[in-house]
């Protein structure tokens, strides 16, 4: 199978398990730089160019403690971008159109639906990609040729009665939308959603958390109005199929984990890493 080589992603995956395993003592660049195998120039714009944060400004902002502070705020990131994280000028909205399938849909498993998927380049690494007339149905990320083959397994799982192709060529056409790179999305991305109404009120209240930003599970049930139904908020959160459209990246631990993330911690770190600089790049003002 061609699947895409994310180097850029692969190198800062690397830098950031470093700085995870190494946090209490303080790694400087030049101890990260030696372990990833890159000078320390190569290995400070690889980094700020990809994620729009410096190594040193992703220490200071995505540890345990600074969590911890942040979830007690309003803006959790304001304390990071006011310390002078700045972007690279890759804005990301979320020009998304969501369009949640009916309980008879539900119960029919896709019956009349014709669905699309492949392989996609992302940032964050390779993803299966999927998508309906209707929209997208399922984004979720994976690493080895094997992760992948059980996300195809997934997808025939989810959609027993729907016409499934593997389709490169429509994959290719579609990612760019996906993952625009440089500036916001030209135009709406539409969504298919598959799930309970809980469910579906779950993701809607993601959608809600500004890029940059993260909430703790119990700060998402106060939301919804059901302050005591934190664990029927992560479950529906952990089966979230659209991986980085719907952003469960942003939910975490009220003790600050960052932890339990189906397409990996390092990942879901990444991720926040990478939006964190373009909300601090649309808080400069561009």
């Amino acid at each position: 199978m061609n699947t895409p080589e994310p180097r850029p992603y692969t190198l800062v995956a690397e830098a950031i398990r470093y700085l995870d395993r190494h946090q209490p003592q303080q790694p400087v660049l030049a101890d990260i730089a030696r372990h990833v195998g890159l000078s320390e120039f190569h290995l400070q714009r690889l980094f700020t160019d990809w994620a729009g944060v410096s190594p040193k400004q992703y220490l200071q902002f995505l540890t345990k403690e600074n969590a911890k502070q942040r979830l007690r705020r309003e803006s959790v990131l304001d304390a990071a971008l006011s310390s002078g994280l700045s972007g690279s000028g890759r804005l990301h909205d979320l020009l998304l159109q969501c369009e949640g399938m009916t309980p008879g849909e539900y119960r029919q498993g896709g019956r009349g639906l014709h669905i699309r998927y492949g392989v996609a380049e992302s940032p964050f690494g390779g993803c299966l990609l999927a998508a309906t007339g209707r929209g997208v149905c399922k984004l979720a990320f994976f690493d080895t040729d094997a992760e992948f083959r059980v996300l195809e397994q997934e997808l025939f799982a989810e959609w027993p009665a729907a016409g499934i192709e593997r389709d490169e060529a429509a994959i290719a056409a579609l990612a760019p939308l996906v993952f625009p790179g440089t500036g916001a999305r030209d135009r709406p991305l539409k969504l298919l959603l598959r799930g309970s109404a809980f469910q579906l009120k779950v993701w809607e209240a993601l959608l809600a958390i500004p890029p940059g930003e993260i909430r703790s599970y119990q700060e998402m049930a106060a939301g919804l109005g059901r302050p005591t139904a934190t664990r029927a908020v992560a479950s529906a959160v952990a089966r979230n199929t659209i991986g980085y459209l719907i952003p469960c990246h942003r939910v975490i631990r009220s003790g600050g984990e960052f932890s339990h993330y189906r397409w990996g911690d390092t990942r879901k770190k990444a991720m926040i890493a990478w939006e964190a600089g373009a909300a601090g790049d649309a808080a400069d003002g561009g």
